[in-house]
This record gives structure tokens, C-alpha cells and sequence, in this order.
């Protein structure tokens, strides 16, 4: 039995204990015992499921429509939060969503992409996936947190960039290549989070920062498992498979040194318990910041540029042991 047929056996088992409970006060009868039993069982269940789920559960978790969204997280961690739109080039984007807001007291400019709370949502957001005018605007933010002095936090939600005729004829590669470019640099402190899928550069484009964080049950990988078996076995059918050979779970990564943390997520994934995860991520984010702070700004861009640099070290060190 896989992670998620097991979920779906703890969601039948929550209904029925909520029917018995309702029932129980209806008619007078004593049915503790019988309920007592059955959050025994679901709890048994939701352990095996947290120790046995694999990478391929973690995809399908990490894209789920329920899960805590960017602007979830904006009303839930901010404070006075003002959006700005446009890139000043083109137009505005509406999956990335960008502005300044307060976190504990401290200005702060957030990004992040947007996939869609409702199917009609996601269309106007184009699923997550970002057009040139996005990262554009998303670079504009940075640019002005940098004028002042505040900390960029980023949220990245994304299957991949955009790859349609009109993001090429308006320059997405570019758009991309100029983010990775100017963040690598930027004189602010940088803090990016993984909140679902992390998909390729349209991913990246909002990761070349100080700390890098993953939800327990967010992905981030070169193309999504379904691209992966498609170019390797010319079968997308074998996206399980390849989830499992891609190393994009945030355990992978982190041990990879690709990520710098992990923040757990409740029993069963992020939409099962938004205010504790509200909570975590807040935790979190109260540390990291704080951290960035106190660095003078000529140790955290040599810091950055080394991180990103050491990829490529550790790359080539494992190349050797395998000759």
C-alpha cells in the first residue's frame, strides 16, 4: 500500500470517528471506546505512512492544490504587507507576487510564486509557472531592497519557468540568467524557501541566496520526474521511477549540501495542520534572518559566492572517487 493510499485511509477514518461522535451525542450512547480504538488505528497508520513515504509521495505531496500558499504565508507571517506590481519593461505577472511588508518588526521585501488557491485562480496565475515579466519583476523588489537596506525572503512554488512562444519572443532565458546573475551579488541578505515544487531554473531564479530552506515535503530538481523518464527512457509512465533515481527530496539535498535546512511539516503534509506550519516557518525564518543581520555585507556576498562554487567542487571530487 503507497504513502497516499494510506492517507486516504486516515481521511476515511477521521469521517467515521467524526460520524460516531456525532451519533454518540445524538442518541446517548457511550461510544468512547469504539472512537478511542479508531484514533489508535489512524494514528498507527499515520506513522507507518511518515516512516515509509518515498520520493515519489513527496512529488505528489509537493504539488498538491491544498497546501499553504505565498500569499497564505504573507497574511499569516507579515504585517503591513503593501503589494507592488509591473516590471516596468512589459507588464505585470500575477504568479509572482512581490511587495514589502514587517516579519517581527524587521521591513522586509517578500517574492514569491503563486500557483492557485481554485481552478480559476490558477489560470489567472498561470499555474506558478512565471513569464520574463515575473522574474523581471521579482528583480526589480530585490534591486529596491537592496537601495534600502532590507532582507529579500523568497518563496518558491513552481513545476518550471514558462516555456511558451510569448515568454520566449520576450526573453525568458535572459530574464533568468540576469536573476541568478544580479542575486549572486546583491549587497542584502538573501533567504529563499522551498514551499512545494521546485522545478528547474524557473525555480532556481528565486534560490541563489543565503540560506536555502525546503519544507519537509517540497521537491527541487533540474525538470520535473515525468521530463526526467521521458528523456532517459522515452516513457513518461516511469515518473515514480525516476523520482526515486532524481534526488529531490529535501533529505537528498540537504545531505547533498544543496539546502541548508529543513523545516518539518505536521503528521501527513502541510495542508493537514496550516497553523503549525504558520508556525514553523515563522521559527525559522526568525532565526535565519536574524543571522544574515548581524554579517558584515563583504562576508555574506564571499559567503554566497562560495556556497554556489562549492557545487561544482563537490561535483567533480565525487566524479574522481567514482574513476
Amino acid at each position: 500500500m503507497s504513502s497516499l493510499e494510506r492517507e486516504k485511509n486516515i481521511e476515511a477514518l477521521e469521517k467515521q470517528i467524526a460520524s460516531l461522535a456525532t451519533f454518540s451525542e445524538e442518541q446517548g450512547l457511550d461510544l468512547s471506546r469504539e472512537i478511542l480504538r479508531l484514533r489508535k488505528k489512524m494514528a498507527a497508520i499515520r506513522a507507518k505512512n511518515f516512516h515509509s513515504i518515498d520520493a515519489w509521495d513527496r512529488v505528489t505531496l509537493a504539488r498538491l492544490r491544498g497546501r499553504p500558499t505565498t500569499l497564505e504565508y504573507i497574511e499569516h507571517l507579515l504585517t503591513d504587507f503593501v503589494e507592488l506590481r509591473g516590471d516596468r519593461y512589459y507588464g505585470d505577472d500575477a504568479s509572482i507576487v512581490g511587495g514589502v511588508g514587517l516579519f517581527q518588526g524587521i521591513p522586509i521585501t517578500v517574492i514569491g510564486q503563486q500557483k492557485g488557491r481554485d481552478t480559476q485562480e490558477s489560470i489567472d496565475r498561470n499555474f506558478g509557472m512565471t513569464m520574463p515579466e515575473g522574474y523581471r519583476k521579482a528583480l526589480r523588489l530585490m534591486k529596491q531592497a537592496e537601495k534600502f537596506h532590507r532582507p529579500v525572503l523568497l518563496f518558491v512554488d513552481t513545476p518550471g519557468a514558462f516555456c511558451g512562444l510569448q515568454a520566449e519572443e520576450r526573453g525568458q532565458g535572459e530574464a533568468i540568467a540576469r536573476n541568478l546573475m544580479e542575486m549572486s551579488r546583491l549587497k542584502t541578505p538573501i533567504l529563499s524557501i522551498l514551499l512545494g515544487e521546485g522545478g528547474s531554473g524557473g525555480a532556481l531564479a528565486l534560490a541563489v541566496a543565503d540560506r536555502v530552506l525546503m519544507l519537509e515535503n517540497a521537491t527541487y530538481s533540474i525538470l520535473s520526474p515525468e521530463g526526467f523518464a521521458s528523456i532517459l527512457w522515452k516513457d513518461a509512465t516511469l515518473a515514480q521511477k525516476a523520482a526515486g533515481m532524481m534526488k529531490i527530496t529535501a533529505a537528498d539535498l540537504l545531505q547533498l549540501g544543496i539546502i541548508d535546512s529543513i523545516i518539518k511539516e505536521p503528521m501527513g503534509g502541510a495542508h493537514k495542520d496550516k497553523e503549525e506550519m504558520f508556525r514553523s516557518v515563522r521559527h525559522a525564518l526568525n532565526e535565519h534572518i536574524r543571522i544574515l543581520q548581524q554579517k558584515k555585507m563583504d562576508t555574506l556576498l564571499t559567503e554566497r559566492y562560495e556556497r554556489f562554487r562549492s557545487f561544482g567542487t563537490y561535483q567533480e571530487g565525487n566524479q574522481d572517487e567514482e574513476r
